[in-house]
């Protein structure tokens, strides 16, 4: 196999081929739409000269498919929501350490390969995806993949063990409490009150989410236990967040070739500027008039500096790989907080991480080149 793309992979004669590259999308958590808008955006980005491409998707059942090559019907957009579907040929994902071959199976015939695949770019976001549940099931195999491994796509997805981690390492969160499925069933009203002891509004949140699926500001105190139960649709563990008043800044992390030390773009921020109490699903996807998007974000020098440097501590200090998109607020005195680390952030050209590489200097396909060779250069097993 080869290990990075200035060595091409080569044939069972040893002429050089295409990089097999098997782009791994839609699944089973809410943000099944959202992946596979991503995936829309990568399958037409990929250079085809140098890549030989598998799309796999996952359907809303967890049925692994083989999917169409064909990034209009996995666009989303308003009256259209790209779902994977479950009657195409099943895939089959390698189990051995031996082999990495991808299997196809349909009903009535025989097993045929898709061949031996070099890298997975999973683009899968949330739960059994994002949290480290396929990226454990490609360790299994020494299989290797983009983006972070089992340790820090878990524990960045859990927004409670996320905020315990980086407070830990002396990186500055906002004030928060958190309720689990246990203590709700049990005693919901108590856990109510110690949501009264953040001051108001809160945001309620699943604490394994993204795409601000199930969040909601609360500022009457009569509204939290709606809220919460939405919340809990999503995921049975909730964060609620006291909310922060600032602005909201981004900060794109790469990891670093070789001993280099962790990348990190300009700054960028989110700013909304009508019929949204705040940045929620319909705001990033389909409302982009109501949305400005700002790279370079206005900010001193000073201050993008600082971002940038919490940003790589906070890459670093979960022991991300890859890339991640690192949150922050800004607040009016001038403090930063770290709001949330993405191991798997929203990934079309008009996603903040990607524009805020571009303005970088990194290309929308750039990028991804630069994603898979860091994976390819990646050792599998323990690292």
């Amino acid at each position: 196999m080869s290990t990075d793309l200035t060595s091409p992979a080569r044939d069972g004669e040893g002429a050089p081929r295409r990089i097999r590259v098997a782009l791994v999308f839609g699944g089973r958590s809410s943000e099944h739409a959202v992946s596979c808008a991503t995936a829309s955006s990568v399958l037409e980005a990929l250079d085809r000269d140098r890549y030989d491409v598998v799309p796999v998707g996952i359907a809303r059942d967890g049925h692994w498919v083989l999917a169409p090559d064909d990034p209009e019907v996995l666009r989303l957009a308003s009256g259209h929501t790209p779902e994977v579907a479950t009657g195409a040929p099943s895939v089959i994902v390698p189990t051995s350490a031996t082999d990495r071959t991808f299997v196809v199976q349909e009903p009535g015939r025989p097993p045929r390969t898709l061949g031996e695949v070099d890298v997975v770019f999973p683009l899968l976001h949330g739960p059994f995806g994002e949290d480290g549940t396929i990226q454990g099931l490609l360790d299994l195999a020494d299989v290797r993949y983009v983006g972070s491994g089992v340790t820090a796509s878990a524990a960045m997805m859990d927004k409670h063990v996320m905020k315990v981690l980086l407070a830990s390492a002396g990186l500055p969160v906002g004030p928060y409490v958190v309720i689990t499925d246990k203590e709700w069933r049990r005693d919901r009203a108590a856990a109510m009150d110690a949501v009264h002891g953040l001051s108001w509004p809160v945001f309620v949140k699943p604490a394994r989410a993204g795409s601000s699926m199930g969040i909601t500001r609360v500022s009457d105190p009569a509204a939290l236990e709606a809220a919460i139960e939405a919340a809990r649709e999503h995921d049975p563990k909730v964060v609620v967040e006291a909310a922060v008043v600032g602005r909201e800044i981004e900060c794109g992390v790469l990891e670093g070739r070789g001993t280099e030390a962790t990348r990190t773009s300009v700054v960028g921020e989110c700013i909304v500027v009508q019929n949204h109490d705040f940045y929620d699903f319909d705001a990033k996807y389909l409302s982009a008039a109501d949305v400005r998007l700002v790279t370079p974000a206005e900010v001193p020098d000073a201050v993008s500096a600082r971002i940038r440097e919490m940003a790589a501590r906070a890459f670093d200090v979960a022991g991300c790989e890859g890339l991640a998109r690192v949150d922050f607020f800004l607040t009016e005195t001038g403090d930063v907080l770290v709001n949330e680390v993405n191991t798997m952030p929203g990934f079309t050209p008009s996603s903040m991480y990607p524009r805020m590489w571009a303005a970088t200097g990194l290309s929308y396909p750039e990028l991804i080149d630069e994603l898979i060779a860091l994976a390819l250069e990646r050792r599998t097993g323990l690292r």
